[in-house]
């Protein structure tokens, strides 16, 4: 008991000896609704732009004989740049900008005439296209800092900046097969314009697309039967 109580008492004339302790100063003082910046860009934001791929099936028929379409093949590829502005939780206006290949696998039977009636072991049309296409978007409830589901109305129009008609010939006697490929064809429209609609969630959409253009122009317009105006796909966006 001794033993403890001496312990004990040296431990407090310690104590009484030592300054005394104060509390330590706040160097810095964060408050975290304050101290972050406010953002204008993201999925949800004011502004928001991303990468997409799409591609598209072709489907429908054609308004005649003559051009009948490989379907499950024939469709369009797309790459391209979305810029969107938000106007308020329900509302966004939008602009794409995109290159978009176009191919229309022609099915060889007795009836085809585009763009001769010829037949060959494999014929195709390829349009390569620069687009751009605007948007309105209408989305429902508040998502936070993300994109949400969605519906875009789409009004789009593009330049064909390269068309190319190929085919592959059987073998012949003096060959075993021939490829040709025409570019630069005078019977196709050089500007494409149309309208669609797209469904979103995330980064994932369904689209569907129809054009308003005729797709040959001149005298080919009334000569060839036009193609299918609608096409059906699905769009990844990258963000």
């Amino acid at each position: 008991m001794r033993k403890w109580l001496l312990l004990f008492s040296i431990a407090l004339a310690h104590l009484q000896s030592a300054p005394a302790a104060y509390a330590q100063r706040v160097l810095l003082r964060a408050d975290v609704a304050q101290d972050t910046l406010s953002t204008r860009s993201g999925p949800n934001r004011t502004y928001f732009s991303h990468l997409y791929l799409g591609y598209a099936v072709v489907v429908g028929q054609a308004s005649g004989p003559g051009a009948d379409l490989l379907f499950g093949r024939s469709g369009e590829m797309q790459v391209g740049l979305r810029n969107k502005v938000r106007v308020n939780q329900a509302l966004a206006l939008g602009l794409d900008v995109r290159y978009a290949r176009l191919g229309y696998y022609l099915r060889q039977n007795d009836r085809k005439t585009v763009p001769t009636p010829a037949r060959y072991e494999r014929e195709h049309l390829s349009l390569s296209q620069l687009q751009g296409e605007a948007l309105v978007r209408l989305s429902a409830g508040r998502r936070g800092n993300a994109i949400g589901r969605y519906v875009d109305l789409l009004g789009w129009g593009g330049w064909v900046m390269g068309s190319s008609h190929y085919y592959l010939e059987s073998a012949t006697a003096t060959a075993k097969k021939r490829q040709v490929t025409e570019r630069g064809l005078n019977y196709v429209q050089r500007w494409p314009y149309g309208t669609g609609v797209r469904l979103g969630a995330g980064r994932y959409a369904i689209t569907g697309r129809y054009r308003l253009s005729s797709t040959f122009a001149g005298a080919a317009q009334s000569h060839y039967p036009e193609l299918p105006r609608w096409t059906i796909g699905l769009e990844l966006g990258w963000f």
